[in-house]
């Protein structure tokens, strides 16, 4: 397993129009809120996934990937990574091609076994990452995220 993305698996993900966010946080100053109206904001058709939370920013929230109608193809997981592994399987059930866990500083929502079974299963899948980096025209301390990880031979190919 490669550590690092695919630069094509990043933009064939970001090139889709209708994405659900597993562990949005019913918390309006957490970052996966941050980044799920950014996604919104710039024109994505956003599902936010949290078994917690009725609804997020007025959007109908659901709790597991089965729930979501019609069906996503892609679920970017914002999740700790003890429940990584619960997401990925039900991703796997509901037929999602495209799986991205996000990660910034720390581990993220990352764990091999993860990553292991979506590639088994023939999901694309972006085992880190965090989207901000690669959006256009984004904040300043995303686009120096950006450029550190070019420097140091970390950035996707």
């Amino acid at each position: 397993m490669s550590s690092y993305a695919s630069l094509n698996r990043i933009r064939d993900f970001l090139a889709q129009t209708r994405i659900a966010v597993a562990g949005v946080s019913r918390d309006p100053k957490d970052f996966s809120r941050l980044l799920f109206r950014e996604l919104r904001a710039r024109g994505y058709d956003v599902v936010p996934l949290n078994p917690e939370a009725a609804e997020i920013d007025g959007v109908r929230c659901y709790a597991h990937v089965r729930e979501i109608d019609p069906p996503v193809s892609s679920v970017l997981i914002m999740t700790s990574p003890a429940v990584t592994g619960t997401v990925v399987d039900e991703c796997l059930e509901a037929g999602v091609k495209r799986v991205w866990m996000f990660r910034a500083v720390g581990r993220g929502a990352v764990t091999p076994e993860a990553v292991a079974r979506c590639q088994a299963r023939g999901v694309d899948v972006i085992p880190g990452e965090c989207p901000m980096m690669f959006l256009k025209k984004t904040g300043w301390f995303h686009r120096l995220h950006g450029m550190v990880r070019k420097l140091t031979g970390r950035y996707p190919n």
